[in-house]
């Protein structure tokens, strides 16, 4: 199969969709690779390089577009990206589809085969494309939050981990997935003052036995999750629904009683945000404040340290790009139970059930979708 990895175009995204390394995994299994020039760069990968590992390197994103089968990316398509798909393409990316509905609309106008890291699932109902990032953005989470916390940039001036005889930042963790349970490792780690909220109680079971009496966990009630937050120096968004928008749970009447100079980050913000107030920002302009709560919304927080992020996505994505690449879309796919809910539109139709909730779309079960296609083929 002809694969194509463009250049990330999102503000500030770095990463890009295959390694130097990846790429000699594609063409030792007998497929062909091409790069748009410079789309290694920021993760230190030179033309060069892809070259060394068998790619060829193209132009622009057109030409890559244009010339593969299969089109391998980070983020989401951006408008200009969504315009270059065709029928005949496999889109194998971070779609977060749920809140974006121009995205949708494109995508599902296009007909390709849009398959997304974020829903594929695994044998426990995990979703281990979308962990490594969740890792990642857990631990900035809390860098960034310290740096919001800072009196420059419109915090109340609250070191993270205090000093001798200066009580910490009280952080608070709303989710103890993966994301949450990366962010309490870091805050702990920097001596804040960390209590977690979840709605289920093996996951606030598993956190105590994991981080001992230095983290507080508490059992999430709206009583209990407005007292937390009132109190907070910084509170982190860490809620997932697969495929779905996160729910609001921090309004903005809360908001507007929280402490002066008090921090939100919100990893969440890719599927809409779990605070009310909150709206995505980017790398360049990362916060803003609204009733004296600074709030950091960047969408795309892996993207700042994207040499890490890259190779640490690619160890998850590499096994699925093969199958796709090996089989094609609908025997990789039907193939393989777990990976069949990465499947998010194909052929003009909706088979995400959360973004079809979403969006006002019409379900269509994507293995009936797979199968109708097989069946018309054979006969």
């Amino acid at each position: 199969m002809r694969v194509g990895v463009p250049k990330e175009i999102k503000n500030h995204e770095y990463r890009v969709g295959l390694t130097p390394d990846s790429v000699h995994e594609m063409v030792a299994h007998g497929h062909e690779v091409a790069i748009e020039t410079n789309a290694g760069v920021g993760i230190g990968a030179a033309d060069a390089e892809y070259q060394a590992a068998g790619a060829k390197v193209l132009a622009t994103a057109k030409d890559v577009f244009d010339w593969a089968e299969m089109i391998v990316k980070v983020k989401e398509p951006q408008a200009v990206e969504r315009a270059m798909l065709r029928p005949d393409h496999i889109l194998f990316t971070y779609l977060h589809l749920a809140p974006d509905a121009d995205q949708t609309a494109d995508l599902v106008k296009s007909g390709a085969t849009c398959i997304a890291y974020e829903t594929v699932v695994d044998a426990k109902g995990g979703l281990p494309l979308l962990v490594p990032m969740s890792q990642v953005a857990g631990r900035l989470s809390v860098i960034a939050g310290a740096k919001s916390l800072e009196k420059a940039n419109g915090g109340s001036g609250v070191l993270v981990g205090g000093v001798p005889g200066v009580a910490p930042a009280k952080v608070v963790v709303i989710g103890g997935g993966v994301v949450g349970s990366h962010a309490i490792e870091m805050a702990l780690g920097l001596g804040a003052d960390v209590t977690v909220l979840d709605r289920n109680n093996q996951v606030l079971a598993g956190l105590s036995q994991t981080f001992g009496p230095a983290l507080k966990t508490v059992y999430s009630t709206k009583s209990a999750l407005a007292k937390l937050v009132l109190e907070a120096d910084m509170v982190i968004g860490a809620v997932l629904v697969a495929g779905a928008a996160a729910p609001k749970l921090v309004s903005a009447d809360l908001v507007k009683r929280m402490k002066p100079g008090s921090v939100l980050v919100d990893v969440a913000i890719d599927q809409g945000g779990c605070f009310e107030t909150s709206k995505a920002t980017t790398h360049s302009d990362p916060t803003y404040i609204i009733d004296e709560v600074v709030h950091y919304c960047v969408a795309n927080m892996p993207g700042a340290v994207p040499r890490t992020s890259t190779y640490a996505l690619n160890n998850a994505t590499l096994p699925f790009a093969l199958a796709l690449a090996g089989k094609g879309a609908e025997k990789a796919l039907l193939d393989n139970a777990h990976f069949l809910p990465g499947l998010n539109v194909y052929k003009g139709q909706v088979t995400c059930e959360a973004v079809a909730a979403n969006l006002g779309y019409t379900y269509v079960d994507p293995a009936a979708a797979l199968t109708r296609k097989e069946e018309s083929q054979a006969a």
